[in-house]
């Protein structure tokens, strides 16, 4: 069915100026230097350009989002024809995309036969994906966010080892390589799990990225992630915890970050029924920390909608309603993915039985039939007219110009 969770953005443009720095081109200076650029887009702010969104270039196209009341596309992805998909579709339906990074896709994309105890298989093939997003985004002509999804405790080691890449990257350009990371904490107690995220995000505070952490637990199976015995008591996260997340995290100076409230979500795509969800609880949350903070708007925090995957239009639609500026989606981008080739080769099944022979003769050859580029190409545009219709849910058609 689905995984939803609620993310709540701290701070503005400024959240990401670093304390003062040396360095030729800090995120401090780079949020300067936007007030006087020129607009690429005619809806978001000039700090949004075509390429990688990182800083308070981020946090300026997130508030566009919930301001204008669309949500973005955030897409798992496994490889380059995958990692293509997601931005010709965002040129598609003219809007931005996040492309996110697992663990284990990032395994996936440095080869499933590497090494992998120190993680760092899955650290080589994120920071080799990524390096391919920052070469080829700004031909798509979109925002392009750059994210990791779901890190457990035990798995910090990998998410360390991409720090030390935005940070390398940091140096020889201004900008990190990741625009933001997510950290699952969920299974320890709140005050340890604040108490890490806290650490870290005083690390991406001096680089401009983006932290997104995680309060009460996800429910069902996905990369490696698995709670599908979790006590169904702890899928559904109080208001009361947000505030204390966001009291803490406030304390990082030029922090920012979102947290994923669960409200009875589980990853993947189930029969109707099977799933109780709450949604309730991004109103309530909104309610809350409104009044704890005395803001004036009213959706003081931004949701994240993880796991879109099965969810109905109404569900999205009333979620986005709420605050959501992103919803995750694996499941049905993947089945889109592997629908696109399965037709291809029921296509031409008949050509695809031999290196010659088809329907045409006995002595025609099939290599432009069987050329691997053939069968991925109808995957990656399959999964792109997937996200498309997932971007037209989400009101995120034409956002853009």
């Amino acid at each position: 069915m689905k995984l939803v969770i609620a993310s709540l953005l701290v701070g503005s443009a400024a959240a990401f100026a670093p304390a003062a720095t040396p360095m030729r081109n800090s995120a401090l200076n780079m949020a300067t230097e936007t007030t006087t650029e020129k607009q690429a887009f005619a809806k978001l702010p000039a700090s949004v350009k075509p390429g990688v969104v990182t800083g308070s270039a981020l946090v300026d196209l997130l508030d566009a989002a919930k301001e204008q009341g669309y949500a973005i596309p955030g897409v798992n992805i496994v490889g380059t024809n995958s990692i293509n998909a997601c931005m010709e579709a965002a040129a598609k339906y003219g809007g931005p995309i996040m492309v996110t990074f697992s663990k284990g896709g990032g395994q996936f994309i440095a080869g499933k036969s590497l090494a992998n105890g120190a993680d760092e298989a899955s650290i080589a093939g994120c920071i080799a994906g990524a390096k391919h997003v920052h070469e080829v985004a700004k031909l798509y002509g979109v925002p392009v966010v750059l994210h990791t999804d779901h890190c457990q405790k035990a798995w910090l080691p990998w998410i360390d080892g991409l720090v030390a890449a935005s940070e390398e990257h940091f140096a020889q350009t201004g900008e990190p390589l990741f625009s933001s990371h997510m950290l699952d904490l969920s299974e320890e107690p709140l005050e340890e799990n604040i108490g890490i995220c806290k650490t870290y995000l005083e690390k991406f505070a001096k680089m401009g990225i983006l932290l997104e952490f995680e309060l009460g637990v996800t429910g069902g199976e996905e990369d490696g992630v698995d709670n599908s015995d979790v006590d169904s008591s702890r899928l559904y996260t109080q208001p009361e915890e947000v505030f204390y997340a966001y009291e803490q995290l406030s304390q990082v100076e030029g922090g920012a970050f979102t947290c994923a409230a669960s409200f009875g979500n589980v990853h993947g795509v189930y029969a109707p029924g099977n799933v109780d969800l709450q949604p309730i609880i991004l109103y309530n949350s909104q309610k809350y920390i409104q009044e704890k903070i005395g803001s004036d708007d009213d959706k003081p925090m931004k949701f994240v909608f993880h796991g879109g995957s099965g969810s109905s239009v109404e569900d999205i639609q009333y979620a986005i309603g709420a605050g959501v500026i992103k919803m995750n989606i694996d499941t049905d981008t993947q089945w889109a993915f592997w629908d696109g080739v399965r037709a291809y080769e029921a296509k031409y099944h008949d050509y695809l039985q031999g290196q010659i022979g088809n329907p045409e003769g006995d002595d025609k050859p099939n290599k432009k039939y069987y050329d691997p580029r053939m069968s991925l190409r109808a995957g990656e545009e399959s999964m792109a007219a997937r996200l498309v219709k997932a971007a037209e849910d989400l009101k995120c058609v034409n956002v853009l110009n």
